[in-house]
């Protein structure tokens, strides 16, 4: 997993930026679409627009490149 990559490359305006989001931080009417999870992932844009929020993280990545995003994992 050692693979040399040349980020100078990368198109900056189709990167978004995946992180855990606590279902408990959320505003009440979206709790109760949360189905029973106590956490979920969010796609935000660089500026920090939040443009999804998904029940995982595969789905958030897979998400993000069906829409020819480059996903980046944010802790």
């Amino acid at each position: 997993m050692n693979t040399p990559f040349d980020f100078k490359d990368l198109n900056k305006d189709r990167l978004v930026y995946v992180r855990p989001v606590d279902v408990a931080d959320l505003p009440q009417n979206m709790r109760a679409q949360a189905h029973g999870q106590s956490r979920i992932y969010a796609v935000h844009s660089p500026d920090g627009e939040r443009l999804a929020l998904v029940r995982d993280r595969k789905l958030a990545f897979a998400l993000a490149r069906q829409n020819d995003f480059a996903p980046v994992n944010v802790h």
